[in-house]
């Protein structure tokens, strides 16, 4: 049996359970870490069946057994515990993003350098087979090199999670560069195959927000039939059943919404070529997108999760290639059960993790870049110097002459 102990048992981490489950190499969850004893037990019993609830994650780590250790807790949780999990050198699973702060990066990565952990990040996009077709495409060497990508998110229905709940909390979630472009930051950076340079950005909210009352719960609001964003009508208008439990819904028309509801980044890789990336969160049905098109000299490739399919254009001649891919009823377009093999195949010893933790660090970083470039109107160096070394503590920054 394969002992896996889970730090932040919610959605996303049962989910992951049982992705892991469904491959039948004997895992048990027989260790958590959740004051929401009573409830899980309640909703996941067959899969908390032989778990021992801890108060905390020391007294979990110390009672030892375990083979590998799952942390799935609010935003600002992730460092604290993964450098707790680091430290024995367990095999982990961490969801993003894994650090908010300059000061929890610096320290993740302290810790990683100590470690032995083999570490899966929570970045599906990118071991998806959509994406990893792009990369052999791209490596293949049909489009010549990448010399320009322009990517896109534009967040269908479930966007409105990031204002009625607590992902408002921008001290929670560290915003939605880290929140939702982590995932995109890295893809991008994955199938460009170069270190970047720098990046600039830019945010805007001119939908979500409002003169509505702080604190203002849509059931207690008495606008809810004419308001697109209520329960009712995400249900009624739009076939979306909440997210979040309807009666702790908060208005996100009100000024505590927190959380840009669009962005833009341009980030300039080693070679001098760049990428250009866009977010929005108020895009509906079939105005979805989520991908990329990457441009070389010799073509042009482009792809979108939302309707998967990748299409190759040949500058030079009229052939056109289009790959379709089938992939009903996989979380995150098939790139949850490639999360999920990684890390047996890390507890096991018998494969490596595509989604690394050095990768995350990158993509960490490119996001708490972007937010400071968004605070500064300025470019802002890749490869900052971790605090306390002394050596330009302070990102190299150019001036973009906003006023």
């Amino acid at each position: 049996m394969i002992r896996l102990g889970v730090i932040g048992y919610g959605q996303r981490l049962a989910h992951m359970v049982e992705a892991i489950g469904r491959f039948g190499a004997g895992t048990r969850v027989v260790a958590v870490v959740d004051p929401r004893k009573d409830e899980l037990r309640r909703l996941h019993a067959e899969a908390l069946r032989d778990a021992t609830f801890f108060e905390d994650v020391d007294a979990m780590l110390d009672a030892g057994d375990l083979d590998g250790v799952m942390i799935g807790t609010r935003c600002s949780l992730h460092t604290p515990y993964a450098v707790k999990v680091l430290q024995r050198h367990l095999p982990l699973f961490l969801e993003k993003p894994v650090a908010t702060s300059w000061e929890q990066l610096d320290t993740l990565r302290a810790a990683a350098e100590r470690s032995r952990s083999p570490v899966v990040v929570s970045f599906p996009l990118r071991v998806s087979d959509m994406c990893t077709t792009a990369r052999a495409i791209v490596d293949s060497g049909a489009i010549g090199t990448v010399e320009h990508l322009q990517a896109v998110n534009n967040v269908p229905l479930y966007g409105s999670i990031y204002y009625h709940g607590w992902m408002r909390d921008e001290g929670e979630t560290g915003g939605l560069w880290l929140q939702k472009a982590t995932h995109d930051f890295d893809y991008i950076t994955f199938l460009v195959g170069q270190r970047p340079a720098r990046v600039c950005a830019i945010e805007s909210k001119t939908v979500f927000r409002g003169e509505m009352p702080a604190g203002l719960r849509c059931v207690d609001c008495d606008r809810q039939d004419e308001c697109m964003e209520s329960p009712y009508n995400q249900f009624y208008r739009q076939d979306l059943t909440p997210a979040v439990e309807p009666n702790d819904w908060l208005c996100s028309f009100a000024p505590d919404t927190g959380n840009h509801d669009s962005a833009s980044a341009i980030i300039q890789y080693q070679s001098g070529m760049h990428a250009v990336y866009t977010q929005n969160f108020y895009t509906r049905r079939g105005a979805a997108r989520r991908g990329a098109t990457l441009i070389g000299y010799r073509g042009t490739l482009g792809f979108d999760w939302y309707q998967n399919e990748l299409t190759v254009h040949y500058h030079h001649s009229n052939r056109v290639e289009r790959h379709q891919f089938e992939v009903a009823g996989e979380g995150h377009h098939g790139g949850d059960k490639e999360l999920a093999h990684d890390f047996l195949a890390v507890i096991q010893g018998r494969g490596a993790s595509r989604a690394t933790l050095e990768a995350a660090l990158v993509s960490t970083e490119l996001c708490l870049l972007a937010r400071d470039s968004c605070r500064t109107a300025s470019f802002q160096e890749f490869g900052r110097p971790p605090a306390g070394t002394g050596k330009g503590q302070e990102p190299a920054t150019e001036t973009l002459g906003v006023r």
